[in-house]
């Protein structure tokens, strides 16, 4: 692993390839957290991949954007990011935030993109009544500064069950030391964000990976990406809730490097469901 720190420049981290035999990959995490995200994945994809885990523009060691941002002045920084780590073009994988930003990328550089991998995203926000009124009260508490109990709020959500206490007490550290701006950068740029028309633009391969027990983004805009995006794949993750790298790692891993070992004609694609007692199942309203 190694640590790319920058001044005002965006900052990831690399992992270098243990064999160099696959594309480039770039980890986009999601609202409120950082590269670190993806130590789950990371060590596993570099066996093959080249990894780059990029900090969001404002989260982690990356500079905030001046003003208020895009989600399409994302995508640029980590275009540019790519820039500085000598990526010419990647497998982009994104959560929620990232998500949207690597579906930005894509549609927007679509040269520099091999594939998008699209975790609980959507091409515009709507969101379910009750996390509406979820996120207001997380956004009162950002404006009022106490990142802590943004972080605790998040942190509830993303893990509820018991037996994940250590994962909610690890989400709830790193998300309260996410910076109040920041916060409200991004959360008005995911507001504003709406690619919905462009969806049919979108060429490389696309997998959009979905918990089924996501209460943030709802099952029908996740259905509505697979099916807007020409060839892409939905496949949903039983047990799962947003963070689905997390909480459901090996189911996450197994899936991802399937699909780019099917990109890169490494391996075919699964004809049934995927190996694992949770039982993964491509989405058959899915292109």
């Amino acid at each position: 692993m190694i640590d790319r720190a920058q001044a005002c420049r965006v900052h990831w981290i690399e992992y270098p390839a243990v064999r160099s035999s696959g594309g480039d990959v770039v980890l986009l995490h999601g609202l409120g957290s950082s590269a670190g995200d993806w130590l789950l994945q990371a060590p596993v994809l570099q066996d093959r991949h080249r990894v780059i885990a990029v900090d969001l523009p404002g989260f982690g060691d990356s500079p905030r954007l001046p003003g208020w941002p895009s989600i399409a002045s994302y995508a640029g920084a980590v275009a540019e990011a790519m820039a500085d780590a000598g990526v010419s073009a990647a497998h982009i994988i994104g959560l929620s935030l990232g998500g949207s930003v690597a579906l930005q990328f894509g549609l927007d550089l679509p040269q520099r993109a091999l594939s998008l991998t699209l975790v609980n995203a959507f091409g515009s926000l709507r969101v379910r009544p009750l996390a509406v009124l979820r996120t207001g009260v997380r956004f009162g508490f950002v404006l009022l500064g106490r990142m802590d109990r943004v972080g605790a709020w998040v942190a509830e959500e993303l893990f509820p069950d018991p037996r994940q206490a250590e994962l909610r007490r690890f989400a709830a550290e790193r998300l309260a030391h996410a910076g109040r701006r920041s916060y409200l950068q991004a959360g008005q740029a995911l507001a504003r964000f709406n690619v919905q028309g462009r969806l049919g633009e979108v060429r490389c391969p696309t997998l959009v990976i979905a918990g089924e027990n996501d209460t943030t983004i709802p099952s029908s805009a996740k259905e509505g990406l697979a099916r807007a995006i020409s060839g892409a794949r939905l496949v949903r993750v039983p047990g799962s809730g947003h963070a689905t790298p997390i909480d459901e790692a090996q189911v996450f891993n197994q899936v991802v490097e399937s699909f780019l070992d099917e990109v890169e004609g490494a391996r075919p694609a699964p004809s049934g469901p995927v190996r694992r007692e949770a039982q993964v199942r491509p989405d058959p309203l899915a292109n």
